[in-house]
């Protein structure tokens, strides 16, 4: 029973809010107990957010979803989970992340939490429905994640690095999509938000992306102000880069594993050694440099 309620609020979903620790990662301050802590605050509080609207898209769309070969499991269409309750939880989480926002003592982490729960609502009754709007409105709440950790710690953020956040997660968004066009063109089973979509035109845009995202990750390393705060070395972290972003891309082209980016961050090896390597030479590059 625990297990259906971690399900519900998709706690493994969690894994995208560490965006939030980008910016006092990349300002060198992760060892700072006061920041790391407001961090820590507002990571739950996004948390607590992000998981009250899967509540809300998982009842919105439980009819749908069980017709769906793989939702059908999920908490409130398999029933596992009474509507009632999921209601309680719902609230709980929703008033908890203003809560903790509110402890941040950053009125800008609660107008994060405002747009992002209003966004998203929007998204979950009728943007979604909408090709290209469905995929933006996904990349812009990485952009939130992002000031939610800016606004929590007081750091700034780098112009090029939202470029590159933004277009990373319209790569992973656009991929979600073709991974459920081709599930599609298997079951037979298509819905509203795919019309707008082809397997042609999603490969065009997820390409042109991608060299968005390459272009704008050098960019990056480049700024002076960036090798400044790091060290002129930073530029060969785009080496990996480059690699995760073809590691991804054959697994979207290749192998069709990308329905679900978060499913392949868990599983896959390779992307994760290499971002482990990158993680690893960016906190050397800060840290000890």
């Amino acid at each position: 029973m625990k297990v259906d309620y971690l399900r519900l609020i998709r706690i493994k979903q969690w894994l995208k809010n560490v965006f939030v620790f980008l910016p006092i990662f990349f300002a060198g301050k992760i060892l700072d107990l006061n920041l790391l802590l407001n961090s820590i605050i507002a990571f739950f509080s996004f948390s607590f957010i992000a998981s009250s609207i899967y509540i809300i898209n998982d009842y919105t769309d439980i009819e749908k979803d069980r017709m769906h070969p793989e939702k059908k499991n999920r908490p409130l269409a398999a029933g596992k989970i009474p509507v009632n309750h999921a209601i309680i939880v719902f609230l709980f989480l929703f008033f908890s992340s203003y809560f903790l926002g509110y402890l941040t003592h950053s009125w800008g982490v609660i107008l994060i939490i405002s747009v992002y729960f209003l966004m998203n609502l929007a998204y979950s009754f009728k943007l979604k429905q909408i090709a290209i709007v469905d995929v933006v409105i996904i990349s812009l709440g990485f952009l939130l994640r992002i000031y939610m950790g800016g606004f929590a710690t007081n750091l700034p953020i780098s112009v090029w690095a939202i470029l590159v956040t933004f277009f990373l997660a319209l790569v992973m968004a656009l991929g979600k999509r073709r991974g459920e066009l081709i599930n599609v063109q298997l079951t037979g089973e298509t819905r509203k938000a795919l019309d707008g979509y082809n397997l042609q035109f999603i490969d065009i845009a997820i390409t042109m992306v991608s060299t968005c995202f390459v272009v704008c990750y050098i960019m990056y390393t480049l700024d002076p102000v960036i090798k400044t705060n790091f060290h002129y070395y930073i530029v060969y972290t785009s080496l990996f880069a480059v690699i995760g972003i073809l590691r991804y891309l054959q697994l979207t082209f290749v192998y069709t594993k990308t329905e679900s980016p978060t499913k392949v961050l868990y599983k896959d090896l390779f992307l994760q050694i290499d971002l482990a390597i990158w993680i690893v030479m960016i906190f050397i590059l800060k840290y000890l440099n």
